[in-house]
């Protein structure tokens, strides 16, 4: 297997057509393919508008199985094209059972399995406790025929522990499909920066490539930012989107990896028999104690 990779980000609008948006981005993953894009990732939700930005019971609509005529395309759209293909997507699950799912297709086309979204977000205009239930899939690693792959699917990507784990079982690239954008209750602040610093960061903390792709556009209250990038294994950003549509296409060497780790040897030198204390629910005091009062 080569040592380098190239990869693929979609980064769009999107509509409230459903098959427009569907139809949409297989033109913009054929053209990453075309421009020798191995593995190809879509951004969180990829078909649908962002839904969280309300709490309505129609929302549920949107959802869709694992095995869904959306899917099976994409998946013989990957052994078509001979790509990796990550797909995030609304999941149905079972009845009134829903999810914030990503499923991998690998390069001839074949269904790898499904991450769902662990962490779930919730404040203004992101009511995602609404529509998805915590993953239940922990934090897997896929074997493509271009590399290991871990995904984090938006909240997800803000968490040093989804990193750190999707390392330890061998990740060498670490994919966040995002969507990510304005904040209601703050309108002068933009949060891209942290966003790229924060992901980017996981990159150097474990020693492996990071590849973010953030949705963009209007959708209804919401403006998403995209800034879509690829991070090496020493955090530096390679090559990133700005705020309009595009695909990101970028050559990585997953030999930089050896040479990050060797520099850096965090996963030698960790103690994880010193990190109890992030098994814990509550990890800050719970009790006030007031000093005894000094008698005069």
């Amino acid at each position: 297997m080569s040592e380098k990779v190239t990869l693929g980000l979609i980064q769009v609008k999107c509509g409230e057509d459903i098959e427009q948006n569907v139809a949409y981005t297989i033109e913009k993953i054929e053209e990453a393919a075309m421009k020798g894009a191995q593995i190809i990732c879509l951004q969180e939700l990829f078909n649908v508008q962002y839904c969280g930005q309300t709490v309505s019971v129609k929302g549920y609509d949107l959802a869709e199985p694992v095995d869904s005529p959306t899917l099976r395309k994409m998946g013989e759209l990957a052994g078509r094209l001979g790509v990796v293909l990550i797909v995030p997507f609304y999941e149905k699950a079972g009845r009134g059972v829903y999810f914030n799912s990503a499923v991998v297709f690998d390069a001839d086309g074949s269904y790898l399995g499904t991450t769902r979204k662990n962490h779930i977000p919730d404040g203004p205009q992101y009511h995602e406790k609404y529509y998805f239930i915590p993953g239940n899939t922990g934090y897997p690693v896929y074997k493509t025929r271009y590399g290991t792959i871990g995904i984090g699917i938006c909240w997800d990507e803000w968490f040093p522990e989804v990193a750190r784990i999707l390392a330890l079982q061998g990740a060498e690239i670490l994919f966040y499909p995002s969507a990510i954008g304005s904040e209601p209750d703050h309108p002068e602040l933009c949060t891209r920066r942290a966003w790229e610093k924060a992901i980017s960061a996981h990159g150097i903390s474990n020693g492996l490539f990071v590849a973010a792709v953030n949705r963009v556009g209007r959708e209804k209250n919401m403006t998403f930012y995209g800034g879509s990038f690829v991070s090496n294994p020493l955090g530096e950003i390679m090559q990133s989107l700005d705020d309009e549509e595009g695909i990101l296409i970028q050559e990585i060497d997953k030999k930089e990896i050896d040479f990050a780790r060797n520099l850096l040897q965090f996963l030698r030198d960790r103690r994880p028999e010193t990190y109890g204390l992030l098994l814990k629910q509550e990890a800050l005091p719970t009790k006030t104690v007031f000093p005894a009062p000094v008698r005069l």
